[in-house]
């Protein structure tokens, strides 16, 4: 069975308080200003590309427009032009508020579970062998890690390892531009159909179920989660600031959302923190292929960094 929970109750009243603030507030926008303009949206896209590389089509208006309304309810704005000038404004006090809504925070656990199973069969033993993983502590960078789940994900796998390889110790880096997913990572707190797709054996060591059973919450258990670190992390900062570089990297489902140019520049910074014979798993429609970088394809959208380069 699960281990029960006892630490989750502040957890729980905080999420409450926190889905308060997205009620709907209805009446708040006007029946003309309820669509978001051809002229503020082309604002907003440059504003985002602008902002975190993110390019958006025409086709995400409709998106842009359903996401934003939230924030217009909760500024009690009554039209998409008054939020571009609540935006623009000087003190850039939204700018925070408006990346959290636009960005895309699809995850799961175990997603492309091809992945974890090569980084402990092949990735590590071979990092080991040639002795690459200094002190025997691997250090992974989990890049654009969302609400926390691949994080977890590669805790459980690299615990696991651990148990059989005495000596062997690790730490994950996680980092996301949303600082509302990095809360949510934080926090380790999921639902149980979150959950669904650990394997069974791993519920019952790494998972701890609230005490209240009618909430099906379940929490990450303190040993792994003292193993990572989350810090926020914008693509389009200059210099990433990590102090360190990593044997693995877990950039999954993330190069998709900007366009090649940018693309590459982002993977060009990152593979300044991979050390050289490290490893970079990218996500199921990415790719190398057609960028000058230092890698060689070792498994479906598995990276090899070149030895020499």
């Amino acid at each position: 069975m699960i281990r029960n929970m006892t630490d989750l109750s502040g957890q729980e009243s905080y999420e409450g308080v926190r889905f308060a603030q997205f009620q709907e507030d209805p009446g708040v926008l006007s029946r003309e200003s309820q669509k978001l303009s051809d002229h503020d949206f082309l604002r907003l896209s440059i504003f985002i590309k602008e902002k975190t590389g993110i390019a958006l089509s025409d086709v995400k208006k409709t998106m842009l427009q359903a996401r934003l309304q939230k924030r217009l309810r909760v500024l009690h704005l009554h039209s998409f032009s008054d939020y571009c000038k609540h935006l623009f404004s000087s003190d850039g006090a939204e700018i925070g508020n408006f990346i959290n809504v636009v960005t895309t925070n699809k995850t799961d656990f175990f997603r492309e579970p091809h992945h974890f199973e090569y980084l402990v069969n092949t990735a590590i033993p071979f990092l080991q062998h040639h002795g690459l993983i200094r002190h025997h502590y691997l250090n992974v960078w989990s890049a654009a890690c969302s609400t926390g789940m691949e994080p977890y994900t590669l805790a459980m796998m690299l615990s696991e390892y651990q148990a059989v390889n005495h000596g062997f110790s690790w730490s994950i880096l996680g980092t996301d531009i949303s600082t509302n997913v990095l809360e949510k990572a934080s926090q380790a707190t999921y639902s149980e159909e979150n959950v669904e797709p650990i394997p069974i054996p791993l519920k019952k060591k790494y998972l701890l179920r609230s005490s209240d059973r009618t909430k099906h919450l379940v929490k990450i258990v303190p040993e792994l989660r003292s193993h990572i670190e989350f810090q926020q992390l914008n693509f389009m900062q200059e210099h990433y600031e990590l102090g360190q570089k990593f044997e693995v990297i877990f950039c999954r489902n993330a190069i998709i959302y900007f366009d090649r140019a940018t693309a590459f520049d982002i993977l060009k910074k990152i593979t300044q923190y991979l050390i050289p014979g490290g490893f970079l798993f990218l996500g199921h429609s990415e790719s190398l292929n057609g960028f000058s970088l230092p890698y060689d394809g070792v498994g479906t959208t598995i990276y090899q960094k070149k030895m020499t380069e």
